[in-house]
């Protein structure tokens, strides 16, 4: 612990000299430390954007409007899955006006805004809960100043639900799973033949030069634990992602980084990537002039296994954290991540235009 935290401080003195992009040699902890740079930079500022925190001897209340998509789950699990306990989560609307935060589900916003409280209480902080893209964002004509917090998995909202990999907490060394495919991917099959998003078409092209093991995600092999062990069974994992936009990085990605597979990614450029996961912890499709390239160069890797182990030496200094697989915690991560957050901190900004801001 007491190493983990002067690593952490000793990264931010050098961050703060200048030293970001030219180290000096005792800056150089390891290969990764651009990668550890970076957030040691969205640490600082996110301190400096929020330096007044709550009493947590009285946690605030935090209200949950709509229950997205109606995905229920235990409040409790807050604790449990994620070690958060920082404020009262709690879905009865009787208790509104005494709640601090009031968490509001974009997607279930009546256009003529009749299932929202007419008046934002004094003080209260209304949250922009949104995890869709911008093109998959409904306008709502009305909602503009409304809401003086985002929730997002925009790296520059508010509260930012993000799965990174953090610095490891031991020196356990990293054992890789037993390997028995060479590229799979866990998808709703169904649509891999009729669909023309840029994911869909890739992998059509791909599997013209590559077996590639395909499981459906409906399938018994897509929940609980037997996630992890299907991905880490595979060399390569397919994290192709349903839409291409700034920061949207989801759990495709970091279903892979945890189980002991290499993801092969499809979204944002690789610059994005690497501002979450060491980078070469990754293949990105654009990292080759065109599939066959990419098709080639993984079957190289196969039968050249002291170049595939190189992929994982971002595990002695890092872990991936396995996020929840089962369906009614699709959006546990970013609830508990607003207590958290709610619990800490007292920043605010009136949100003009939410839209413009997802957009930029």
């Amino acid at each position: 612990m007491l190493l983990t935290g002067w690593l952490i401080l000793h990264g931010v003195q050098c961050l703060l000299r200048g030293q970001l992009l030219q180290l000096p040699r005792q800056c150089r902890w390891h290969p990764a430390t651009a990668f550890i740079y970076r957030n040691a930079e969205t640490s600082v500022k996110e301190h400096r954007k929020s330096p007044v925190v709550t009493e947590q001897a009285n946690k605030p209340i935090v209200l949950l409007w709509f229950w997205p998509e109606n995905k229920l789950f235990d409040f409790q699990d807050c604790d449990t899955l994620f070690d958060i306990n920082s404020c009262h989560l709690t879905d009865n609307r009787s208790l509104y006006s005494s709640a601090q935060g009031v968490l509001v589900f974009h997607k279930a916003i009546h256009d003529n805004l009749t299932n929202l409280p007419t008046v934002r209480g004094r003080l209260q902080r209304w949250v922009w809960f949104n995890m869709d893209t911008p093109d998959n964002t409904r306008r709502i004509a009305g909602i503009h100043n409304l809401f003086n917090l985002t929730l997002s998995y925009r790296s520059d909202a508010d509260i930012q639900v993000r799965w990174r990999v953090t610095l490891k907490k031991n020196t356990d060394d990293f054992v890789l799973p037993k390997k028995e495919r060479l590229v799979c991917w866990i998808v709703d099959s169904d649509e891999l033949h009729t669909k023309s998003g840029e994911r869909d078409t890739y992998y059509r092209e791909l599997k013209k030069h590559i077996n590639v093991d395909i499981f459906h995600s409906s399938s018994a092999v897509a929940k609980g634990e037997n996630y992890f062990i299907t991905i880490g069974s595979c060399k390569f994992y397919l994290s192709f992602e349903s839409a291409i936009h700034k920061d949207y990085i989801t759990e495709t990605f970091n279903g892979p980084l945890a189980a002991g597979t290499v993801p092969i990614v499809l979204g944002p450029p690789r610059r994005n990537y690497e501002k979450f996961a060491p980078a070469t912890s990754f293949i990105h499709v654009h990292d080759f002039p065109d599939v066959a390239s990419l098709s080639q160069y993984l079957l190289t890797l196969d039968k050249d296994n002291k170049t595939y182990m190189s992929f994982f030496k971002w595990r002695r200094f890092y872990t991936a954290r396995r996020h929840p697989t089962e369906e009614r915690h699709e959006f546990a991560h970013a609830i508990c991540q607003a207590c958290y957050h709610l619990g800490w901190y007292k920043d605010y900004r009136v949100m003009s235009d939410v839209y413009k801001w997802l957009t930029q």
